[in-house]
């Protein structure tokens, strides 16, 4: 196998990739929407904070499978965290093995120890982690929630229970100028790892701009709404929502303030997200929304609104 460094942020290697990565999807997540050049162009790209590394797997000119790794730019000497993919008609050929070595060579160059990725939870993927003498570090739970059932009017019911002393609102792609600066801070509470992605600290009005720069650059549209509240204007909690080409959308950050837990404020604020993007977006179909299988109080409020869980994700860690 020649394995070939790529530009995750480069058009051509969203072209090159697609194939595989669509052929892979159908088999591991037989329920969803075809992937789109969004949603990968969204999982190679660089990251506000972050370093990306894309390698591929050729066989001859074919691409065989691919792993994307994300750097945290705030910790130097800290594990590259993100995915790997053999696509099906090229496994058994070396295509896995040549892409963790590769890896974890790319890593120990840049003064980095270990390497973390992310996989279905299955025997195959089990018995491979163990072969690279992996450890598992975590479990994810993808959870879906369907928009065109009776799911959707609990969410409508639930957006429509207000907190007193707050205000939803809701913006898409910009966050309005006179919020941006509080909405910077409350992202700034979020402490919540997310996989590939760089540590929060301190972030700014720039570091805003930046991630909506982002999400538009790789085809999406992000939505937000927040909890205001009407005495201060302080955003009490904000959620995240992210519309591609696609029937499917995805579920961000959920964030309430400590101070200002345990009130509904989470749910009311994802419900009324939610209801408005699927409103502003008759296409929509499902939401699907990961969580760390640790994080008691998110994946209640998902089962509140009607997420169902319906795949396990582990995380495995290996030294580099």
């Amino acid at each position: 196998m020649d394995i070939r460094s790529l530009d995750g942020d480069d058009p051509a290697t969203i072209a090159l990739l697609l194939p595989g990565f669509q052929e892979t999807m159908s088999l591991e997540l037989p329920g969803d929407p075809p992937v789109s050049q969004a949603l990968l162009a969204r999982l190679l790209q660089r990251r506000h904070g972050a370093d990306r590394i894309v390698l591929a797997a050729f066989d001859g000119d074919r691409p065989a499978g691919c792993t994307k790794l994300g750097l945290d730019l705030g910790v130097p000497n800290g594990p590259g965290h993100g995915s790997l993919w053999v696509f099906p008609s090229c496994r058994r050929r070396g295509a896995g093995t040549a892409l963790v070595d590769a890896a974890r060579a790319e890593l120990r160059t840049r003064g980095r120890d270990r390497l973390m990725v992310d996989a279905p939870r299955t025997p195959a993927a089990e018995a491979f982690a163990a072969t690279c003498g992996a450890e598992l570090h975590g479990t994810n739970l993808r959870n879906r929630l369907f928009l065109k059932g009776p799911a959707r009017a609990g969410v409508d019911e639930l957006a429509d229970r207000a907190v007193p002393g707050h205000r939803l609102v809701h913006w898409s792609d910009r966050c309005p100028d006179a919020l941006v600066g509080l909405y910077a801070r409350a992202w700034g509470a979020l402490d919540v790892p997310v996989n590939g992605q760089a540590e929060v600290r301190a972030p700014t009005s720039a570091d805003v701009r930046s991630r909506e720069a982002e999400a538009a650059r790789a085809g999406h549209r992000q939505y937000v709404t927040a909890a205001v509240d009407t005495a201060t204007g302080e955003i009490a909690g904000y959620a995240t929502l992210f519309v591609r080409d696609s029937p499917m959308a995805d579920a961000g950050e959920t964030l309430v303030l400590t101070d200002r837990r345990r009130q509904g404020m989470g749910t009311w604020i994802k419900a009324g997200l939610i209801a408005r993007t699927a409103v502003e977006n008759p296409h929509l179909a499902l939401v699907q929304a990961w969580n760390d299988v640790r994080n008691d109080a998110v994946l209640a409020l998902n089962r509140r609104l009607g997420f169902v869980a319906d795949s396990s994700w582990s995380t495995y860690s290996v030294k580099a």
